[in-house]
């Protein structure tokens, strides 16, 4: 009986840290900056108003939209920045680390951004420029590279 007991009580240990988190990490490794990007130069003009507008933040797309129901509204290219940074989901000079790096990039996790299918992910050539950007030191609006 107490070998069983044991058995059961490690079966359950196992299973309870096998578990899965839904939560990001902290970092990722795939987000070198040696990428080709669907745009040049990756500024965050060119960011807005290449793939941020049209997959988070237009009023197709509910999430980001003014009023979406994330609360992080990319309405528009200035309150999408200032939500980006000042929300600290961007750590400039740090793509790897930054949380929407690691969202975007985490196709076919329970976190990835856009959410969906791993078909409403990113192509690898937005999330390059995405991760130009943050690897340049995520310049505003009006920037230039």
């Amino acid at each position: 009986m107490i070998a069983l007991r044991r058995f059961v009580v490690l079966a359950a240990l196992a299973t309870i840290t096998s578990c899965t988190n839904d939560n990001p990490p902290a970092c990722v490794g795939s987000a070198s900056a040696t990428c080709s990007p669907l745009y040049t130069p990756p500024t965050f003009d060119n960011v807005y108003n290449m793939t941020i507008q049209n997959s988070c933040g237009s009023q197709r797309v509910s999430c980001h939209a003014a009023g979406g129901a994330s609360g992080l509204s990319m309405a528009d290219e200035a309150t999408a920045y200032a939500n980006l940074i000042g929300r600290d989901y961007v750590e400039p000079g740090n793509a790897a680390c930054s949380d929407m790096i690691v969202r975007i990039t985490s196709v076919g996790a329970a976190y990835q951004m856009p959410q969906g299918p791993a078909s409403s992910a990113l192509s690898p050539a937005e999330q390059c420029s995405l991760i130009q950007w943050v690897a340049a030191g995520a310049p505003g609006p009006g920037s230039a590279l």
